[in-house]
């Protein structure tokens, strides 16, 4: 089981100020975050729904091909407000909300990639 994942984005702030817009509509907010003198590099912060930060943000140099990144919700409509509330905070879409039945029958993705070209999907894999 993954217990958290880490995006590497090139504007801490920018990328901060856009992932909280991003996931607000699936229940994420900004948990935590730690600045240079605590982590002796750069800041980091991290989100989560609950109490547990499980994605976390961190200033650097962008991986090549940047990576994909999924949560798991469990309405369709908390795809389609994750994807307007993406684009609407900045995101190049990567993929419209709707079915994937290529991956199953019940799959419902939205992708959208992130300042720093990270794929961001939100899907909700109930009929």
């Amino acid at each position: 089981m993954i217990d958290h994942i880490s995006l590497v984005v090139t504007d801490y702030e920018k990328s901060k100020s856009f992932y909280q817009a991003a996931l607000k509509p699936i229940g994420y907010s900004m948990l935590v975050e730690f600045g240079p003198e605590q982590t002796g590099s750069t800041p980091v912060c991290g989100f989560g729904a609950g109490q547990k930060p499980d994605v976390w943000l961190t200033q650097g140099t962008i991986s090549s091909p940047p990576p994909h990144v999924a949560l798991g919700v469990d309405k369709r409509e908390l795809v389609d407000a994750f994807h307007q509330a993406a684009l609407a905070a900045g995101a190049t879409d990567n993929g419209a909300p709707g079915p994937r039945p290529m991956y199953h029958p019940g799959y419902y993705g939205a992708f959208v990639r992130d300042r720093d070209g990270n794929n961001f999907e939100v899907v909700c894999h109930k009929p």
